[in-house]
């Protein structure tokens, strides 16, 4: 395998665009390039760069840090899944908080994509590419819940569809911190990478002339217990985007409990977190539903919390039997 490496040098050419510029300098492809920028892994004047649409000066100096090849394709791992429904065209699991859905930088190996190469023996659908085979839609590392992944081409392609026409059904439980007023609302906000932080994601505003460079998103919450200082909120997602319910509940002063992006606890909740040794956000997605892309026929689940949350939430006040009717 290929070691990293670091690319220098300077622009040559003033007031064309960062990606071609850094191309034509790096003898990189410019969607290499793109890609590059949008991991953080570019360097101007000895500053993080990311917009690919920026006009450096000539003779600016520029380094690029190329990470090693991975390999093109994931590995079956015995990973033990929790399967909430199979069939010959999908799989549904529950996902546990920590489990990286699909092989990217930093997590080569024993993400959910190795775990089902290996119990579904390979069989799952060609159209993610050979690092994300059958991945439909995808949740968080530290988000627990529900998931569902195409066998088939067929259902990938029908699943696919319904995400894109936003008919599937999802409903996330998170505890907040502090109690939203109202208790119950809609959060519309277009959402798109901070320009400032690549990792993130951020509120931002539409352009002139209609949608700008995010995605339009909406989140209808209502608050199932108030706890203290905090409140157990149901989410249901319109529109899926990345980081959506964290992002949403963060913008009206709720950020969940625990996140380490979107939000600070609150100073008198930090000990409980601390002595429950609580360290994700508190997000799961319990509920999916949609109509299976093969049979035609309406499909459900809900899943409880898992312990560590349901822990957090008593420990708040709260009780397990608390939650949507």
């Amino acid at each position: 395998m290929d070691e990293q490496r670091i690319i220098e040098g300077v622009i040559a050419d003033g007031g064309q665009r960062l990606d071609k510029a850094l191309a034509e300098a790096s003898g990189l492809s410019r969607e290499r390039v793109k890609a590059l920028l949008g991991e953080g892994r570019v360097v101007l004047s000895g500053k993080p760069a990311a917009q690919a649409s920026l006009k450096p000066a000539a003779g600016t100096p520029f380094a690029i840090t190329v990470p090693a090849a991975a390999p093109a394709e994931a590995a079956p791992q015995d990973i033990p899944l929790s399967v909430v429904f199979e069939d010959d065209y999908l799989i549904v699991v529950d996902k546990p908080a920590g489990l990286v859905v699909h092989p990217a930088a930093g997590n080569l190996d024993g993400t959910l994509v190795n775990a089902l190469l290996h119990h579904c023996r390979g069989r799952l659908s060609g159209i993610g590419g050979v690092a994300r085979p059958g991945i439909v839609h995808r949740i968080d590392k530290d988000t627990s819940g529900l998931l569902v992944v195409a066998k088939t081409d067929a259902a990938h392609e029908g699943l696919a569809h319904q995400f894109a026409d936003h008919s599937v059904e999802r409903a996330y439980l998170a505890l907040t911190a502090g109690r939203p007023v109202p208790p119950a609302g809609t959060i519309r906000g277009t959402i798109a990478r901070s320009p400032v932080n690549r990792k993130k994601m951020a509120l931002v505003e539409d352009g002139p002339n209609g949608p700008g460079r995010g995605k339009h998103a909406v989140t209808h919450y209502r608050t199932l217990a108030p706890l203290d200082h905090a409140a157990l909120v149901e989410c249901r997602l319109e529109t899926g985007r990345t980081h959506q319910v964290r992002v949403h509940m963060a913008s009206i002063g709720h950020a969940l409990l625990g996140d380490p992006v979107y939000g600070r606890t609150p100073p008198r909740l930090r000990p409980l977190l601390a002595d429950l040794g609580f360290r994700r956000q508190a997000l799961h997605a319990a509920e999916l539903g949609f109509v299976h892309p093969v049979t035609g026929e309406r499909l459900r689940w809900r899943k409880e919390l898992p312990a560590d949350l349901r822990e957090l939430l008593m420990a708040l006040g709260g009780s397990v039997e608390q939650g949507p009717s």
